[in-house]
């Protein structure tokens, strides 16, 4: 019989993050949003996949 693995351990293979989005942007916009989440206390990364997730939320015709 199979052990269950812990909820941690789900719930890091659901989040799991395998791609990278490569984008080029002005220097003094990356640098101001960088330091704006510093001050703010979360990550540009955080940020940027919060925003993404509610996009496709929003505009996916799949789901609706």
């Amino acid at each position: 019989m199979a052990k269950e693995k812990p909820a941690d351990e789900k719930r890091e293979k659901k989040n799991k993050k395998d791609s990278q989005l490569v984008i080029r942007l002005n220097r003094e916009l990356r640098d101001r949003f960088v330091d704006l989440c510093e001050e703010l206390d979360t990550s540009a990364a955080r940020e940027l996949r919060g925003f993404m997730k509610e996009f496709v939320r929003k505009h996916d015709e799949k789901q609706k």
